[in-house]
C-alpha cells in the first residue's frame, strides 16, 4: 500500500522526544529536509514532552522509549490528554511483541525501530498523521494476534509482587537483597523468584532477566 498523500500545502508538525543530542539532530535533519514534515520542538524528557505537547499541540509526537525520567510508553496517555488530536509514534532501539503491544494498548499509533532507515521513519510519521498505524516489519501481525487473544503474553500472569521481583532481578540482586528490598523473608523471596522463572519458562535467573529484557518486561 502506498503512503497516504499529504497536500503540498500541509505541514505535519512534530514534537521529537529524544534525550541523545546527536540522535535527535540526525532525526530532526531527516524529517525537516522534506517539505511536508516539520519538527516544531525537541524534548529531552517525559516532563518536557508533556509540556511541549500541551503548548504546541503537534500532529505527531515522535517518542523515544528510553528517557531519563522513565519509560516513554508510560506517558502516551498523558500526551494524548495534553493534545487529544495528536498521534504518538514510539521510536525504540529494539522491538518486541510485548513492547509493541504495550504501545498499542496505551493508545500509541505505532512503533518504529532506530535501526530502520530514514525513509521508513518519514513514511511512518506520514501514516500516523493520516490516521493510520505504523509498526516496524514483522510486528503488526503479532500485535494484532496478541490484542485479540491468540498469542500469549509471557508477563501477563505475573503478579505485582512478582513483577517487583523481576525488576530487582534485572538490577542484579540476589534473594537476600530482594528479601530486604521487598520486606519479606528470604524463603518468601526465593518463592517469588521461582514463580517468576516458571512463568517466564526460564531455568536460571539470568535466563529470566534475558527473556524479560527481550520481551520488554523490565522497567
Amino acid at each position: 500500500m502506498p503512503p497516504p498523500e499529504i497536500p503540498p500545502s500541509a505541514s505535519i508538525r512534530i514534537v521529537l522526544v529524544e534525550d541523545h543530542d546527536m540522535v535527535a539532530e540526525a532525526i530532526r535533519m531527516a524529517l525537516d529536509r522534506t517539505a511536508d514534515l516539520r519538527v516544531v520542538a525537541r524534548s529531552a524528557s517525559i516532563a518536557a514532552a508533556l509540556a511541549d505537547t500541551a503548548r504546541l499541540r503537534p500532529d505527531v509526537v515522535l517518542l523515544d522509549r528510553r528517557l531519563p525520567d522513565g519509560d516513554g510508553i508510560d506517558c502516551i496517555v498523558g500526551l494524548r490528554a495534553a493534545a487529544p488530536h495528536c498521534r504518538v509514534l514510539v521510536l525504540a532501539g529494539e522491538g518486541t511483541i510485548t513492547v509493541a503491544t504495550r504501545v498499542a494498548e496505551a493508545g500509541g499509533a505505532g512503533l518504529i525501530l532506530k535501526a530502520d532507515n530514514l525513509d521508513e521513519l518519514q513514511d511512518a510519521v506520514r501514516r500516523v498523521a493520516a490516521g493510520e498505524i505504523a509498526f516496524s516489519k514483522g510486528l503488526l501481525g503479532a500485535v494484532l494476534e496478541r490484542l485479540t487473544g491468540r498469542a500469549p503474553d509471557r508477563g501477563a500472569t505475573l503478579t505485582p509482587r512478582e513483577r517487583e521481583t523481576l525488576d530487582l532481578l534485572g538490577e542484579g540482586l540476589g534473594s537476600a537483597e530482594i528479601s530486604r528490598r521487598l520486606g519479606v523473608a528470604v524463603n518468601t523471596a526465593r518463592n517469588h523468584i521461582q514463580r517468576v522463572l516458571e512463568k517466564l519458562d526460564a531455568r536460571t535467573q539470568l535466563e529470566a532477566v534475558t527473556t524479560a529484557r527481550r520481551e520488554g518486561l523490565l522497567r
